[in-house]
């Protein structure tokens, strides 16, 4: 098959020359535009899954070969996370070339962290079946970059974080209270408050609450380190 004038401009964007085009078509079309004669991506997210947790293990393990196993478990969850996919996604503007249903895309489809993420895996499923194993670590280690070797020592999150700084001083786990909710329901915006019983608080704002949670979390703790 021929690939879309949009897809060969994907496929620059990727860094790799499909032999077998019918891969990259099937890795960004999503379920809701799936039919008899045209197969979605879900197989292929669920195999690019383990393709990526494969790369990032080595690539962690190489990266620090004296780290423990309890030091690379959050680094590596840290850089697999559906967030994290769909950050790597949105760099490479793959939401302009996924196949949606009109309900979906009416519905904000392009730009949902789930259907980015759950895309840039099938395309690293699709690589991998394409090119094989080496194909699609390059694919990866290129498009994760810095964010392989800036991964924070202990990447640990942040509402985690907050909690055991709450226990190790007594105090009750923190609350997080919705301040206020915009947008339409296709795109939500949440602002979002971390608080602790001594009063101390702090706010961020986020696409989804559980971003939102993070970031205000993230927010307090700077601000109780800033105070100590």
């Amino acid at each position: 098959m021929k690939l879309s004038a949009e897809l060969r401009a994907f496929e620059g964007r990727l860094g790799h020359q499909f032999a077998r085009p019918m891969l990259l078509s099937q890795a960004v079309t999503h379920a809701s535009m799936s039919s008899a004669n045209r197969d979605d991506n879900q197989r292929l997210e669920f195999l690019g899954d383990r393709v990526l947790g494969l790369v990032m293990a080595e690539a962690l393990l190489a990266l620090d070969t004296g780290a423990t196993e309890g030091q690379l478990a959050p680094r590596f969850n840290a850089l697999v996370r559906k967030e994290t996919c769909a950050d790597v996604a949105r760099d490479i503007d793959i939401g302009a070339v996924l196949r949606l249903g009109r309900s979906e895309m009416l519905s904000g489809g392009r730009r949902k962290q789930a259907l980015l993420g759950d895309a840039i895996e099938a395309v690293i499923a699709a690589v991998y079946l394409d090119g094989g194993f080496e194909a699609a670590k390059a694919l990866v280690l290129r498009l994760w970059g810095d964010r392989i070797t800036s991964v924070e020592q202990d990447a640990r999150d942040a509402k985690t974080a907050l909690q055991e700084w709450a226990q190790a001083r007594g105090l009750l786990p923190p609350d997080y209270v919705t301040v206020k909710r915009t947008g339409p329901d296709h795109a939500p915006v949440f602002t979002i408050a971390a608080e602790l019983t001594t009063g101390e608080k702090a706010e961020a704002t986020a696409g989804s609450k559980r971003n939102a949670e993070q970031m205000a979390a993230q927010a307090l703790l700077a601000k109780l380190e800033s105070d100590t």
